[in-house]
């Protein structure tokens, strides 16, 4: 039965905890013509022709939306001679919510979400260079003055080496704020998170207060100093920001779509 990116022994990063978490293979010939989805007792479910798309533990691949069983089918059905694991984002947070692999659960999603206001990006702050300092001060005050007033919390900045000093208070209402999603959409914040290395962008983005390009630009924001002074390597700065960009897009899109109750109608992949 088919298997999307799975967790091979000896690839793929490895988690605190020891486990390996999910990284794609390289690329495999396509072996499917068509794609569609059905309902099941568990969710629906992703058919490459008539056989069922299973997870790297060979469980059923079952989403909790229609919305997502189709942005998934999409993403199947969008590969041409090869599969390129690489691009299908969404498959491969599907497979870490059903596999779990590292067997966290939500308060252990909860805090590793939390514990990045301690290192986020836009709490660091430069005295050096004046031009970056500035920069920094206009781009990244106005997010964290709205995540203030938006979560009643205080989060601040600092040039210390050290950090801010985040208050209990502030940690405990985003603890508060992230218990209301589902195990599916936690996973999503998380990889978002990752993306940008910042809690504060991850849920100004997931409440759309600002855009993908604009978190994305804000997260790399001192080396999109460096590049206009000092110039880049055109193929792998494009390369890279347009792969932050797309991870980001899906992680904020796949938080979404688990927080979503309402249906689709069945129109897949006609338009």
């Amino acid at each position: 039965l088919p298997r999307p990116p799975s967790a091979a022994a000896g690839s793929g990063p490895v988690e605190p905890c020891g486990r390996r978490a999910y990284a794609p293979p390289a690329e495999r010939k396509r072996f499917y013509q068509s794609v569609s989805i059905s309902q099941g007792e568990g969710g629906f479910e992703i058919n490459l022709d008539h056989r069922k798309l299973k997870t790297p533990q060979a469980k059923l691949f079952t989403v909790p939306s229609e919305a997502l069983a189709i942005a998934v089918a999409t993403e199947w059905d969008s590969q041409k001679d090869t599969i390129k694991f690489y691009t299908m984002h969404l498959t491969t947070l599907c497979n870490t919510a059903l596999d779990n692999p590292t067997q966290r659960n939500k308060a252990q999603l909860i805090r590793a979400a939390v514990k990045f206001l301690e290192t986020d990006t836009v709490c660091y702050r430069v005295e050096e260079p004046p031009a970056l300092a500035e920069l920094q001060k206009n781009e990244w005050d106005p997010v964290v003055t709205w995540a203030e007033k938006r979560y009643n919390v205080t989060i601040g900045s600092s040039t210390s080496i050290l950090g801010p000093n985040i208050p209990a208070s502030t940690k405990d209402t985003f603890v508060s704020h992230l218990a209301s999603y589902n195990m599916w959409a936690l996973q999503g914040i998380e990889f978002v998170i990752t993306q940008l290395k910042s809690l504060i962008l991850s849920m100004s983005l997931i409440d759309r207060h600002i855009t993908v390009e604009k978190a994305v630009l804000l997260s790399r924001l001192e080396e999109e100093y460096q590049i206009r002074r000092w110039g880049n390597v055109e193929w792998a700065h494009d390369y890279d920001l347009c792969e932050l960009r797309a991870r980001t897009a899906a992680g904020t899109l796949f938080v979404h779509l688990c927080s979503e109750s309402s249906t689709v109608k069945h129109k897949l992949l006609q338009d």
